[in-house]
């Protein structure tokens, strides 16, 4: 198996993520060795567009569990994403925010 970059690692990472659930770019640095690189995480959130198989970007928050990647997407499609799989978003917020959130390092 070729040695992953690091973008590749987060990708594989958030594609475990589960319809339902979000998590942190901040908890993916830390399950990935890499803790304080949470910014790294976000560029390649920002980089995932053509990644395959897809990458489900909508699903990764910040630690308060705001939608900053949202602008991204387009107008509310992310907001849209996360309603469309149970997750409740007020004020580009995540409602019950420790109730959804998935950390791969317990999870995994």
């Amino acid at each position: 198996m070729p040695d992953l970059n690091f973008y590749d690692m987060v990708y594989q990472v958030v594609r475990l993520i589960p319809p339902g659930r979000v998590t942190s770019y901040g908890a993916i640095a830390n399950y990935l060795g890499t803790k304080g690189s949470s910014r790294m995480v976000g560029y390649a959130m920002q980089a995932c567009g053509t990644a395959s198989p897809p990458v489900p970007a909508h699903r990764v928050v910040n630690s308060a569990g705001l939608l900053t990647g949202k602008f991204h997407f387009g107008g509310d499609r992310m907001e849209q994403m996360l309603r469309s799989e149970g997750v409740q978003v007020s004020d580009d917020k995540v409602v019950d925010f420790k109730k959804v959130f998935w950390d791969p390092a317990i999870e995994l």
